[in-house]
């Protein structure tokens, strides 16, 4: 794991916004095992933490994989061999896990005697949520699949309008960008008109924010600031406090405004419905000039390193497979608070264990062979 924990190439401040997501997403879901029936406003403001966490990701993952795609412009690869290795090199970064961990959830199936849900197979190929909620199986593999379709969508687009224009640059890969973007939003726009009554126990959270057709754009704001950074670097740098001080403000403001005006997106609110996911996805955005630019030597980047580097095999094993676990076996709502407190550290320690365990012996391995001269000398072949 040294090889990886040392690379020089690694950027402190964006360690940080992975270990930030995947710790507010666990702080979400420890309040999801302990306090499930909660009311309190405290309680809800954590678990809303966990959405925040997504998003971290999302815009994340854009932000890294459109710097790839750029990279591939920049020099001239950009043929559908070019991007088949793109898409190799993604898919044994993000697959084995995916499957390996589906796999087990679904043998959990039959130890728990629990009932399989309809359409099992559309999780093979990352359709259980494309346009419709997906099944209460594996609830925290709906974001997976807006990230696989946003990172097959882009090159394939760029590809055939290379074609078209007869020309691959940075202004295609833009267009590309807010044609993505565009269509998302253009989408949650015909979501809002198209249902003038209320459906009954209408979840928001499940119908629109978890449904791939309505969230691509989350990770192609990512793009975008991939396009700023690489191609205005000077301004990017410059105005990095400026920037991070209106995405915080942004963000503030947002859900300030939600506060006041006590809104809620279950009672099928257009803002919510249209606006908020990009107004949320537009303020992380803001914050990137001064994360990308943050580094550090300090004691707290090895731990932030190497939570950062597990965080993929924590989202995957920490919910489904700890949590459900742990709520099969124990009635939380009967125990003590000792006893619930606990249960959190035991939650917090199972979800660190098995996730080191799947990087190190699956998912670490996998990353080597696919770095290794012999795999890019058979993919180029």
């Amino acid at each position: 794991m040294k090889s990886i924990t040392a690379n020089k190439q690694r950027i402190f401040g964006l360690d940080v916004v992975r270990a930030l997501a995947i710790l507010l997403i666990l702080c979400s879901h420890s309040t999801i095992l302990i306090f499930p029936e909660s009311e309190s406003i405290l309680i809800k403001t954590i678990q809303f933490f966990g959405t925040i966490g997504v998003d971290l990701f999302f815009v994340l993952s854009g932000f890294l994989i459109g710097g790839i795609l750029i990279k591939h412009i920049e020099n001239k690869q950009t043929s559908f061999k070019h991007f088949t290795e793109f898409w190799m090199r993604r898919w044994l970064r993000t697959l084995p896990n995916y499957y390996l961990i589906l796999l087990i959830n679904i043998g959990l199936l039959f130890v728990f005697n629990t009932q399989i849900p309809k359409q099992l197979y559309k999780y093979f190929f990352f359709l259980q949520n494309f346009s419709n909620k997906q099944a209460d199986f594996f609830t925290e593999s709906w974001s997976l699949t807006i990230e696989e379709f946003a990172y097959l969508i882009g090159p394939i687009l760029l590809f055939l309008l290379g074609l078209i224009f007869k020309k691959s640059g940075k202004w295609l890969f833009l267009g590309v960008t807010l044609l993505v973007i565009s269509s998302a939003i253009f989408y949650r726009f015909i979501f809002d008109v198209s249902i003038t009554t209320i459906p009954h126990e209408f979840s928001w959270s499940k119908s629109l924010r978890k449904v791939v057709v309505y969230r691509l754009d989350s990770v192609y704001y990512g793009f975008l600031a991939a396009f700023i950074a690489f191609y205005y670097t000077i301004a990017w740098k410059r105005y990095k406090w400026l920037s991070f001080g209106l995405g915080v403000v942004l963000f503030v403001g947002v859900h300030v405004y939600i506060f006041i005006k006590s809104l809620d997106p279950d009672h099928f609110i257009f803002f919510f419905n249209v606006y908020y996911l990009s107004a949320v996805s537009i303020s992380i955005l803001l914050t990137f000039p001064l994360f990308s630019n943050w580094t550090s030597s300090g004691m707290l980047q090895k731990p932030i390193a190497t939570i950062s580097l597990w965080s993929y095999s924590i989202y995957l094993v920490n919910y489904s497979i700890v949590l459900l676990s742990i709520q099969h076996f124990i009635a939380i709502s009967d125990l003590t608070t000792l006893s619930k407190l606990g249960v959190l550290v035991g939650y917090w320690s199972a979800t660190f264990i098995l996730s080191y365990l799947l990087f190190s012996f699956f998912e670490y391995p996998i990353i080597k062979f696919r770095d290794s001269a012999r795999f890019k000398k058979w993919i180029t072949s």
